[in-house]
């Protein structure tokens, strides 16, 4: 089995403690920062924007992996480019040109991603999965924290990962939503190589150690 990429979600940190929590994920094994964007519209829920992110910047040595649940991504390209973004992903269900927001995030230097909800079927990415970097799996219903992992997620990453190898073989697939020691190493022999963990990871009495434990199944 393949050593996962490990995105800790920011979203669950405490945010009276920002920079704790990024020289935290600075001194651990994980690969990257997973920073959710939500506007409240896309989602029933707010998160944080622009200068939280830039204030994250300054103390991270990861890349950043931004995660936009927000309608009209498209607006705020080039914004989360410059507050820091390496890796910018986008929901199908909020891109009417997907397309074209994908080649616009590239434009911009960043690798593109694209993620889908929960309902969404992976087929419906078949004709723009040659131009992604990543595809994020929703396994939980975008919006909160917390909840419990949707199990339909594993036949998506088998089925995914079989059009990637077919359009696409160096496609990141990453999973995001109620990623546990459990279930991670059956993510990951379905075709994941990417995974989220928010609460898992913030809410736990030793978050290195359990960083660890993900990365090294």
């Amino acid at each position: 089995m393949k050593t996962p990429i490990i995105a800790p979600s920011i979203l669950a940190a405490d945010f009276a403690n920002l920079q704790n929590a990024a020289e935290m994920l600075n001194e651990s094994q994980a690969d990257w920062f997973h920073i959710d964007v939500m506007d409240g519209v896309f989602v029933p829920n707010i998160s944080f924007g622009m200068p939280v992110i830039k204030a994250i910047k300054k103390h991270a040595k990861k890349p950043f992996d931004v995660h936009l649940m927000i309608t009209q991504p498209e607006r705020y390209i080039e914004d989360f480019k410059n507050a820091g973004a390496d890796i910018l992903t986008v929901h199908l269900e909020a891109s009417p040109h997907l397309h074209r927001t994908v080649q616009e995030i590239k434009n911009h230097g960043m690798k593109a991603g694209v993620s889908i909800n929960p309902h969404t079927s992976v087929e419906l990415l078949r004709d723009i999965l040659p131009d992604l970097d990543l595809v994020l799996i929703m396994s939980v219903n975008p919006g909160f924290g917390g909840q419990k992992f949707i199990e339909n997620t594993f036949n998506k990453v088998r089925t995914l990962r079989a059009m990637a190898d077919e359009l696409n073989p160096n496609l990141i697939i990453e999973i995001d939503g109620g990623v546990n020691d459990k279930n991670a190493p059956d993510l990951v022999n379905a075709g994941a190589n990417a995974l989220v963990a928010g609460s898992f990871v913030f809410k736990s009495n030793d978050p290195r150690q359990t960083i660890a434990n993900l990365k090294n199944q």
